[in-house]
């Protein structure tokens, strides 16, 4: 063997030997998320839960730092170029993986085969149709019939063009046929405005607004799912509403950037396994807001990731949404 080449092979043999050792010892200080999502949203909220959760789980301090903004663009690109030690994670979810790079390609600053490694995902969320009390419909079928008589006659709030509750509202206006006017909350959550009135609709995931829906200051008039929500019997099924195809999954998911040492990746993965898949509290929790809490291996949450890439790819052409 050569000298030079000698070296770099023990060099490599010597970093090689070094990971177990890194496992064994992570973490062994504070871990951020960076969650791309103003606070107070429904995302914001899922990301600190579990935060807690594996902060139980690892023994250490699990904080979570919103960078919301460009439709989640900001704090995926600060979490793509973290250092890559898994002391600085990122929360993914529809918005940033499988709608922006379809309908923003151009200007996306990340790709997630090349800049993430995908850990597991936390969640999966139910669609709803949300409304203010004042919205004279009842379900979304009579609020389909409005809009066909009154085009753009109900103004939809969205976290900020291109973010899961614009295209979800998109996907639900090219399938129906029907034009609605949006408004984006580019930084700050928009509920507050939808509980004022100052907004008719939003079409997010339900956890966000399911403590002012409980408080009677929202309504419900449309899930997503084959068939009606065993927790919420009376509130009917967007399928329906004479759409069954019409199936927005909201998802967050864990990641960690390119180059994280794969012990640590396997480290967090068992960790996630014990804060999601197995806590029976939380499972249970997610539940009553229509949601369903899970864990994966990093191989099939990538699996995962094509799939659902797959799905909202086709639905994006559908409603010819492009911000490019």
């Amino acid at each position: 063997m050569k000298p030079i080449t000698r070296r770099l092979g023990l060099a490599a043999l010597a970093l090689l030997s070094t990971l177990p050792v890194l496992a064994q010892d992570y973490p062994n200080r504070s871990i951020r998320i960076i969650a791309p999502f103003p606070v107070g949203t429904g995302p914001d909220t899922n990301a600190r839960e579990i935060a807690q959760e594996l902060s139980k789980v690892l023994g250490q301090p699990v904080v979570v730092e919103n960078r919301p903004g460009a439709s989640s663009m900001i704090g995926m690109e600060a979490g793509a170029k973290a250092t890559p030690d898994g002391y600085t994670l990122v929360m993914g979810s529809t918005t940033s993986l499988s709608v922006v790079p379809h309908i923003m390609p151009s200007k996306v600053p990340y790709k997630a085969d090349r800049d993430f490694v995908p850990i597991s995902v936390v969640g999966l969320l139910n669609t709803a149709l949300t409304a203010h009390p004042s919205l004279p419909e009842k379900n979304a079928k009579e609020l389909i019939e409005r809009l066909k008589a009154q085009p753009g006659s109900v103004v939809a709030a969205t976290s900020g063009v291109g973010s899961y509750s614009h295209l979800a509202g998109e996907w639900f206006a090219s399938n129906a046929g029907v034009k609605i006017n949006f408004v984006p909350y580019n930084t700050s959550s928009p509920y507050g405005d939808l509980v004022a009135g100052q907004v008719n609709v939003i079409f997010d995931a339900l956890p966000a607004a399911i403590g002012n829906v409980r408080a009677g200051k929202l309504k419900i008039l449309a899930l997503t799912g084959k068939s009606r929500h065993p927790n919420f019997p009376d509130v009917p099924t967007f399928a329906e509403a004479g759409l069954p195809d019409y199936s927005p999954t909201a998802w967050i998911g864990l990641f960690a950037p390119a180059k994280t040492p794969a012990p640590i990746i396997a480290k967090l993965g068992e960790a996630m396994q014990k804060a999601a898949a197995q806590n029976p509290e939380l499972i249970a929790k997610w539940r009553t807001t229509a949601g369903e809490l899970r864990a994966q291996t990093p191989a099939e949450f990538a699996a995962f990731l094509k799939q659902d890439d797959a799905l909202w790819g086709a639905a994006i052409r559908k409603a010819g949404v492009k911000l490019d």
